[in-house]
């Protein structure tokens, strides 16, 4: 059975076990003891052995999750010895396969990129490069999508910057309701619900575009036309693109 480390308990990696042992994963999950308290209370939550030190994470697992803050990186490779090509599989954003090879010389890195979904099993979960034993791990915390190479993988991370910024956006689409008298609860559903529905839509019709099909809605003389043309004219379209370029643009200039 494959024993996997945790190096770093914060909040993403957190819902990695939660979502793995949701997945019926059995093996030994190892937690580094930084973060002592809530490595505690997810070691008891999910059956996770917290460990003396970050070494004995390494000694114990055949795969790692590396999930600590990026300036903290250095300091950890410092602390450890990885085995022979032992995979490490990093959460850690703008960390290139380049930067994980410097730290960590021996070791197999892989980049992963996933949301707090995962915790249910239904995130999007971006990998490169692919291979075994990471791709059935992480398989079972949502879709995988595995891309050949880094720079498919700095447009991926635009994709997870959309994943927070989809947040404000049912937020401000709630407020509206509310704001005219709609309870939270019945906001929250009507949003959640309306976008829950083009989810499924369009996953049942892959091959139709999603341009294709908001067309088919949104036909002149209707109210969903007028107000997409309102969305139009004030530059709402514009200003996603422009988000997705400050986040590219800056990946690139690291």
């Amino acid at each position: 059975m494959l024993n996997i480390g945790i190096l770093g308990v914060g909040e993403l990696t957190e819902k990695v076990v939660l979502g793995l042992r949701r997945s019926g994963f059995t093996g030994q999950i190892l937690l580094s003891p930084r973060n002592h308290e809530r490595a505690q209370t997810l070691g008891n939550r999910c059956a996770c052995e917290v460990m003396l030190d970050n070494q004995a994470v390494v000694d114990g697992a055949d795969l790692l999750f590396l999930g600590v803050r990026p300036d903290a990186v250095a300091q950890l490779a410092a602390q450890v010895q990885l085995k022979p090509r032992q995979t490490l599989v990093s959460l850690v954003a703008g960390l290139t396969l380049g930067d994980l090879s410097d730290h960590f010389p021996s070791a197999r890195p892989v980049r992963a990129m996933l949301s707090y979904a995962a915790q249910i099993n239904q995130s999007t979960v971006v990998i490169s490069p692919g291979g075994e034993p990471h791709e059935s791990v992480l398989g079972a915390l949502g879709q995988l999508v595995v891309l050949d190479d880094e720079p498919e993988f700095e447009l991926a991370t635009v994709a997870a910057c959309m994943n927070g910024w989809f947040y404000f956006l049912m937020h401000d689409l709630q407020q509206w309701f509310t704001a005219r008298g709609l309870s939270e609860e019945k906001a929250q559903q009507l949003v959640m619900g309306n976008l829950q529905d083009c989810l499924a839509s369009a996953r049942h019709q892959p091959d139709i575009s999603v341009k294709a099909l908001g067309e088919a809605i949104a036909t002149p003389g209707t109210f969903t036309r007028a107000g997409l043309e309102v969305l139009k004219e004030q530059g709402a379209t514009q200003a996603w693109a422009q988000a997705c370029d400050e986040v590219l643009l800056r990946l690139k200039a690291r």
